[in-house]
């Protein structure tokens, strides 16, 4: 299904009441951005790339041009993802009467959703000649599905029985934007060009830190480099913007974001007489084992770990920590873009000989031994390397084999203060195994945990 669309400038601005001016600002002059975690997502797990529940703090300025009386400012470029509740707009001389978020985007889904009921034109190309047969028609389904037209034959469906039709809208809803915009609503003694500013709270970005752990030949020394990850699902960027992340837990609690978005695409199918689904294929033959592609991951490996140790010798961006109450902020200190469904990554801190120990963990419970893991145990101290706070994130180990350097597994790190214990889990241990020995000591039955190790 193809779809046009004639006098698309109709979706670029709403009709204003009678006699209001409208004043548009396209983009502001400067912007920032603070990033939030997601309140509900461990510190120590991954953020979800596809569904991000984080949100940011975004701060604009804008200048306008105000008309005597009552005006429509429209702010263009928001994020999509703002809570209108959230705006607040300072540098108005008279302050705001009413706001609205226009965040229903132009697309093909919604654009057929809100043609529901209304006429449009159906454009049809014959089987055979080829020849191309207009009429006027009525959208009768909803965007999911067959696509059901009401025309002076009846109800018929696009797309079915061979042919090739589209959708021409001659008229369009005029609500629908093109991009994300806030509308405020104000009035003014007089004309004048003022600055204002605009902040509110939006959801769909999230942050995470990322730590890579070189352990030196020593097998008790470390070089940890940690990294800030950024992530945006907005439909917006922000150029050139003043960006910070904050560490910490905040008290904040939305409503039910729902479903998750099923996108902007609109797929139209003909399914009047739906076939059975086909029978389905057989298994294929067990592959046997490629030793070349074996060698090839290996070698993926090691150029992991080689590009890894090469970002230790350049100067990238380090972000600057700054104290936010009981939470930690930290700066990125050059202008970034937040780049619209992006993530963007800046050095968080690099330590070298970081005091490291190696050890096995199992636990014991009433006899009954869990599996044996492998685990890195520090203390966040200066004495031992560190001494400064550690936000939560994944964590990946390296070590060294040779000449080259293997991955040696992966883990996670809760939010860390100075001061605490620092134990990172890691994969279970394959050569290491836990079993309960009793013993009798004095006429009591005791027992402990051995660990024993294989022989492979």
């Amino acid at each position: 299904m193809r779809h046009a669309l004639a006098l698309a400038l109709l979706l670029c601005a709403s009709t204003p009441a009678l006699g209001q001016s409208m004043v548009t600002s396209s983009a502001p002059d400067s912007v920032s951005v603070s990033v939030y975690r997601a309140p509900d997502r461990a510190s120590d797990r991954a953020m979800e790339l596809s569904w991000l529940e984080g949100y940011a703090l975004i701060t604009e300025k804008r200048t306008v041009e105000i008309p005597a009386g009552k005006a429509t400012i429209r702010f263009e470029g928001v994020a999509a993802g703002l809570f209108p509740e959230s705006a607040i707009v300072t540098g108005l001389p008279s302050g705001v009467r009413e706001k609205n978020l226009d965040a229903d985007l132009l697309s093909p889904r919604s654009l057929y959703a809100r043609m529901f009921g209304r006429p449009v034109t159906l454009r049809r190309t014959l089987p055979g000649n080829g020849g191309i047969r207009e009429e006027r028609a009525v959208i009768r389904s909803a965007p999911d599905g067959a696509a059901i037209l009401q025309t002076a034959a009846g109800f018929e469906v696009a797309n079915c029985g061979g042919l090739d039709d589209e959708i021409l809208y001659v008229e369009a809803p005029k609500d629908l934007s093109a991009r994300p915009t806030l509308s405020i609503e104000t009035e003014s003694t007089g004309p004048q060009k003022v600055t204002l500013s605009l902040s509110y709270l939006a959801w769909g970005f999230d942050w995470q830190s990322n730590y890579v752990i070189h352990m030196n030949p020593d097998g008790r020394t470390a070089d940890l480099a940690a990294w800030v990850t950024l992530a945006s699902s907005d439909s917006s960027s922000f150029a050139d913007a003043e960006t910070a992340v904050i560490a910490g837990e905040v008290n904040r609690e939305d409503a039910a974001r729902g479903a998750r978005p099923s996108g902007d695409n609109l797929v139209l199918q003909c399914n009047l007489s739906p076939l059975p689904p086909p029978p389905p294929p057989p298994p294929p033959p067990p592959m046997a084992p490629a030793p070349a592609m074996m060698m090839d991951e290996e070698a993926s490996i090691m150029v992991t770990g080689m590009a890894m140790r090469a970002m230790k010798m350049e100067a990238p961006v380090t972000v600057v920590q700054e104290g936010l109450g009981d939470l930690k902020l930290y700066r990125v200190p050059v202008p970034v873009t937040v780049a619209a469904n992006a993530q963007k990554q800046v050095a968080l801190a690099q330590k070298t000989g970081v005091k490291m120990q190696a050890l096995y963990r199992a636990e014991v419970w009433e006899g009954d031994v869990r599996e044996v893991r492998q685990m890195l145990r520090t203390r966040n101290r200066k004495e031992e390397g560190l001494g400064l706070p550690l936000p939560g994130g994944p964590v990946t180990v390296f070590e060294p084999f040779g000449e080259t350097t293997l991955l040696a597994g992966e883990g996670g790190l809760q939010d860390r203060a100075v001061g605490e214990d620092v134990e990172i889990l890691l994969s279970p241990a394959t050569q290491v195994t836990a079993e309960i020995e009793e013993l009798e000591r004095k006429g009591r039955v005791i027992g402990r945990a051995i660990l024993r190790k294989s022989g492979l």
